[in-house]
């Protein structure tokens, strides 16, 4: 299966994005394609093996628009930034002319509009010929794009927004050439030889000062990506080695390579991702993690490209470049949730699909109907013009991408991703967020506060089974082990004898044959499991968990000889968030390997009432499961989303099985790949913050739907002259034009006030 972006080009509404859409998935060995009209891009899902790329672009332009693969990420200003400004600067050329000539044309007109006599007034502009020259060039220069999308679309046997507006504006012009042509023909059947270039001229303006608009302000829906994509910095100095002297080299940051050793100086950015090798420093991570302290660096600690050095110099060795630092990795995901498809956007989808072809049809009675029942052909004109123009299935696509565009956005500035809209929708209807203990709640970082042994005898006994412990756990990659392995070196223990027939049992602990003697290291329960006796030292055990200790109990040739006790610290922001969440409506539950007695003193540190201790990492995803399954049988209706956060290998099957999973950054990348969303910096105040962001997201979305709805639902029976009769009022196609440009302009606007968004902290 392989994945690409699109970049395509020629749409001109939400209709267009359903065609491109239909066209892609169409193509045998697509799987799955989504195509978005705010960021204008498709994702495309295939199977190389029966299709090729060209043939997706093909199919694009059969159905009348281009397609070109986004090229590999480049962090800074890109071609495709200034070939946007460029089209901007084309755009507004035209929007100048369109509005000068219009208002000529209104100028000349109004004397007839008001039905008033203005002496010294310019009348030659009221001229038929003279309206007809001046409205020409626009409707040719200026309406182009209206005109080729609608011929292309004709071509395709579709329709869009440019067929509403070509048929539109080409049916005022059309009849006011008529007119201007042969004028005896309506005045011999008794109808005034009336022209309407200005109301075509005029339209055609205000739908071009609303593209305008609209497309600065969604690209005001991508400044969060830009501004990630200008912390890169441009150069990097790197170490050279010349006639066996070392010289700093400035080059330029394409050019570094996996392995340079690269010098930052106070107040630079850090070019490249690394590990320091040399020197201190701290280093402000506030832009990519949302952190606002600055975070100390000393030799072996992993630097982030692009964020800021502030005070002292230091080397690093460079590990990750160009796409692969952890800055374009951002850059990547939040454009790839950008570009994704939201559930609620279906209902959308389904209507633009079919807006179009109704609004052609609804035209069409309504001037057969005004044309049967009054015989007046200006009333059934006036009306099928209003009601083609101020149809705008825009507002409808635009509704909920751009909303989406700005949330993730918000989301990275905050050191959130979100992978993808359908999460980021889903995250706002959690009722349960399950969380993991150890590297979650806590640091993550254990470390041995107690050893004792059975015998209690001399300081070589007690070291002697401290090397057979520290030589077991030393073959396992289990953070506890690591802690004991640690902690027997920092005793004095030396070179740690091999271990025979090595061997974990998950959730329970390791054992392993040295010299003869068989070593068990593990879980209280493991021991009585196996037969072991822990009461010699069961009250110290128990009072050790009782302050939240992981006791690792020691058992040789079949009996206990000590016992370790092991704390790993809590995160200084547990409690708050835990707090955060239950004020906000979550239940908190807590999931742990440890024994009963410290889960339940680490859950009441933080204030969590519910919790499942000795889980073992296979049950994990079982527990989450059964989770669901209560939420569902309380509430039939919504159901009860679970999250699930956690931060290693173990916790990856149960991030998949959750409805959203949230993976703590300084975790495992398997557990960052399997979730939806990602807390860069590990602080669990970001869970708090990622919910408060769906929710905002999830209600600008639902104002933006209900905007597009209603100005269409309202809009095109007022057009279609549904008031006349009662109060003989019709709605001009200049105002039916200004209104369906701005139905987009106020979608999208409303849409950017997502970024006002700030997390609603919780303060003890």
């Amino acid at each position: 299966m392989t994945t690409t972006t699109l970049a395509l080009k020629g749409m001109s509404c939400a209709a267009c994005a359903n065609a491109v859409e239909s066209a892609i998935r169409q193509v045998p060995g697509v799987h799955q394609a989504q195509v978005n009209f705010a960021t204008e891009q498709a994702r495309v899902d295939y199977d190389e093996g029966s299709t090729s790329l060209h043939r997706i672009q093909t199919a694009v332009a059969d159905a009348g628009y281009e397609a070109s693969v986004v090229e590999a990420l480049a962090l800074g200003v890109t071609d495709d930034v200034q070939a946007e400004g460029q089209r901007q600067r084309a755009l507004l050329r035209r929007v100048v002319v369109s509005s000068v000539v219009g208002i000529v044309l209104v100028v000349g007109m109004l004397p007839a509009m008001l039905g008033l006599s203005l002496p010294g007034w310019p009348m030659v502009l009221h001229h038929a010929w003279v309206q007809l020259v001046l409205a020409t060039p626009v409707l040719v220069w200026c309406g182009q794009s209206f005109f080729v999308g609608a011929w292309k679309a004709l071509r395709h046997r579709s329709a869009n927004m440019n067929t509403l507006v070509v048929l539109g504006t080409g049916t005022a012009y059309g009849y006011s050439l008529f007119v201007t042509l042969f004028p005896q023909v309506l005045v011999t059947q008794g109808l005034a030889p009336d022209v309407y270039y200005e109301a075509a001229v005029v339209i055609i303006a205000l739908l071009l000062l609303g593209r305008y608009l609209e497309n600065r302000a969604r690209g005001h829906t991508s400044d969060a990506i830009r501004q990630l994509m200008g912390l890169q910095p441009t150069m990097a100095r790197v170490i050279r080695q010349e006639n066996g002297v070392e010289i700093e080299v400035e080059m330029a940051l394409e050019a570094v390579v996996v392995g340079d050793i690269v010098v930052v100086r106070p107040g630079e950015k850090i070019p490249v991702d690394g590990e320091v090798v040399a020197g201190s420093s701290t280093v402000d991570e506030s832009m990519v993690t949302g952190e606002p302290m600055p975070v100390e660096k000393g030799a072996g600690d992993a630097v982030i490209g692009a964020t800021i050095n502030k005070t002292g110099s230091f080397r690093l060795r460079a590990a990750r470049v160009g796409k692969d630092t952890v800055l374009a990795q951002i850059v990547q995901l939040v454009q790839a949730a950008q570009g994704s498809k939201a559930p609620i956007q279906k209902l959308a989808d389904q209507v633009t699909g079919l807006f179009v072809p109704v609004v052609i049809a609804i035209a069409i009675l309504t001037f057969l109907l005004w044309f049967n029942l009054t015989g007046n052909t200006t009333l059934a004109l006036l009306t099928t013009v209003g009601v083609l123009i101020i149809a705008c299935p825009c507002a409808l696509g635009l509704a909920t991408p751009t909303s989406i565009m700005v949330g993730t956005g918000k989301g990275a500035e905050n050191g959130i991703l979100i992978k993808d809209a359908e999460s980021l929708e889903l995250a706002h209807r959690l009722k349960t967020v399950v969380v993991d203990k150890t590297g979650t709640l806590t640091q993550g970082n254990p470390t041995v506060t107690n050893y004792l042994t059975v015998r209690k005898t001399t300081q070589g006994n007690e070291i002697k089974l401290l090397r057979l412990a520290a030589a077991v756990e030393n073959n396992s990659e289990h953070p506890l082990a690591a802690a004991i392995v640690a902690y027997a070196k920092a005793q004095g223990v030396g070179g740690l004898p091999p271990v025979e027939d090595f061997g974990a049992v998950v959730g329970s602990g390791v054992q392993g044959t040295i010299h003869g003697q068989r070593v068990h290291i593990g879980t209280a329960a493991w021991m009585d499991a196996l037969g072991f006796d822990t009461g010699p030292l069961q009250s110290s055990g128990q009072a050790w968990a009782a302050a939240a200790k992981t006791t690792a109990w020691i058992a040789v040739d079949g009996k206990v000889e000590g016992l370790l006790g092991i704390a790993d610290e809590l995160k200084p922001t547990s409690a708050r968030a835990v707090l955060a969440l239950q004020r906000m409506g979550l239940e908190v539950v807590m999931l742990t390997g440890d024994n009963p007695q410290t889960a339940a003193a680490i859950a009441q540190a933080v204030g969590i009432q519910r919790y499942f201790a000795q889980v073992h990492p296979g049950e994990k995803a079982a527990l989450v499961q059964q989770l669901q399954a209560e939420g569902r049988s309380r509430d039939k209706r919504l159901g009860n989303g679970v999250a699930m956060v956690g931060d290693g290998i173990n916790d990856a099957p149960a991030l998949a099985q959750a409805d959203v999973g949230i993976a703590i950054g300084t975790g495992t990348d398997v557990a960052i790949a399997a979730s939806d969303i990602t807390l860069i910096s590990g602080d669990l105040m970001g869970i708090a913050t990622a919910i408060q962001l769906s929710k905002a997201t999830m209600a600008n979305i639902r104002q933006n739907l209900f905007f597009a709805f209603i100005y269409n639902v309202v809009g095109i029976p007022i057009a279609a002259g549904i008031l006349y009769p009662v109060f003989g009022w019709l709605l001009n196609p200049m105002i039916a034009g200004a209104a369906m440009a701005f139905s987009s302009v106020s979608v999208v606007t409303n849409a950017l006030r997502l970024r006002k968004f700030r997390p609603q902290g919780i303060h003890l």
